[in-house]
């Protein structure tokens, strides 16, 4: 036979072993039998409000109102439902889906298909779920695996996490682990490496050391403290790799600065300027400021607006130096161009073309186009043909050869 049994306001009852359902009034305090001390509800426990329980808690159901505090574990087979409240839990809390308006906070493990808080959520130990939705903050010491994580204010995660998706409005910390898509409206940050593959934040990202993944699209700008594997990085303002960075294709809005190497396989391009310690190597570079390494090289071609400065050169099918511009270094090329006014140092190419009033140490190619008032301070050979424009300043005069020099 099912029981119904009511605790009044106020009082302090010890219970064991119920086939029925509970009801709790208002400040009621519940004890349990056994060591460790439990109750258990074959039904559903109903909370008046400010309603403590000295045990362990199982239940069929488990629902209420206002503030509830659960000085053990709360194992409930379907669901937790409290309007209105804050529900503390000082033990483990299993469910099938928990829905708290106010606050959740769980002292030991979180082991449930489904979680919805309005206010904050907070769980010492482990969490175990399909879906996370919190409309202010989520707070977790333990590892974090499930499906989705859906906060309106801000994650923290100290441990690792094993997430699908993470959609947070303002800001989000974890430990590393494994991330698929992270998307972010203020600033993301991963403690220790992270595999990822996608991340969209609107302000800030740093990654740990030894992270790889797929796409990166940040608004503001990308840190990362040691050695980046990716896809593709898009950032409106500056990127920062203290190590090196291997990928398909990087697009930087403002400045790229790079500790290690960049390695990409298709294009780069960048507004500003970036700066590599070692080789900056992709298909294509465009930079409309200057490109600063101690090794340039495309496969295709290298577009710069403002300077290149390098100890080992630039090498690529295609060079061209904006007007006013400057390379640093040797360049060789099967076509070069420099841009009017512009400065190179020695260059080797197929197909040479200096723009008017470009200045040059030496230069060596097949055909070779010198416009109106360039200057060039040493030598010039060539193995085809030659043109220059009148009011040329030369050292020497041009030398068609044989053969023209494997380096520069």
């Amino acid at each position: 036979m099912s029981e119904r049994i009511s605790i009044p306001s106020r009082a302090k009852q010890k219970l064991d072993v119920i086939e029925g359902s509970l009801t709790l009034g208002r400040h009621t305090v519940v004890e349990g039998t056994g060591a460790p001390p439990k109750v258990r509800v074959s039904g559903t426990i109903y909370c008046e409000g400010h309603n403590v329980f000295e045990c362990n808690i199982e239940a069929a159901d488990f629902e209420g109102e206002d503030d509830v505090t659960i000085r053990g574990n709360l194992t409930i087979e379907k669901n937790v439902d409290l309007e209105d409240g804050r529900l503390e839990v000082f033990g483990n809390l299993t469910a099938r889906r928990v829905d708290v308006d106010r606050e959740l906070y769980v002292d030991g493990d979180l082991h449930v298909e489904e979680v919805d808080v309005g206010g904050s959520l907070r769980v010492k130990g482990q969490v175990d779920a399909t879906k996370i939705d919190v409309g202010g903050s989520f707070e977790a010491k333990g590892k974090v695996v499930t499906e989705r994580v859906d906060v309106g204010g801000s994650v923290l995660i100290e441990s690792d996490v094993k997430i699908t998706e993470v959609d947070v409005g303002g800001t989000a910390r974890v430990g590393g682990g494994r991330i698929c898509k992270v998307d972010v409206g203020g600033s993301f940050e991963s403690t220790k490496s992270l595999e990822f593959d996608r991340i969209d934040v609107g302000g800030t990202v740093r990654l740990a050391d030894k992270s790889k993944g797929g796409d990166v699209d940040v608004g503001g700008s990308l840190t990362t403290e040691g050695e980046l594997e990716f896809q593709s990085i898009e950032v409106g303002g500056k990127v920062e790799i203290k190590g090196s960075g291997t990928g398909f294709k990087m697009e930087v809005g403002g400045k790229a600065q790079i500790d290690g190497r960049l390695v990409l396989s298709e294009d780069l391009e960048v507004g500003g300027r970036i700066e590599a310690r070692e080789e900056i190597s992709a298909r294509n570079i465009d930079v409309g400021g200057t490109l600063t390494a101690k090794k340039a090289t495309a496969q295709q071609r290298i577009e710069i607006g403002g300077s290149i400065e390098t100890t080992q050169g630039v090498f690529a099918s295609f060079v061209e130096i904006g007007s006013r511009g400057r390379i640093a270094g040797p360049t060789k090329a099967d076509q070069i161009i420099v841009g009017k006014n512009a400065r190179v140092e020695n260059i080797l190419g197929r197909r040479i073309l200096m723009k008017s009033g470009a200045y040059a140490e030496n230069v060596y190619g097949e055909d070779l186009v010198i416009e109106y008032g360039c200057h060039i301070n040493g030598e010039i050979k060539y193995t085809g043909s030659l043109r220059i424009d009148r009011n040329v300043s030369l050292a020497k005069e041009p030398e068609k050869v044989d053969t023209l020099p494997q380096s520069v």
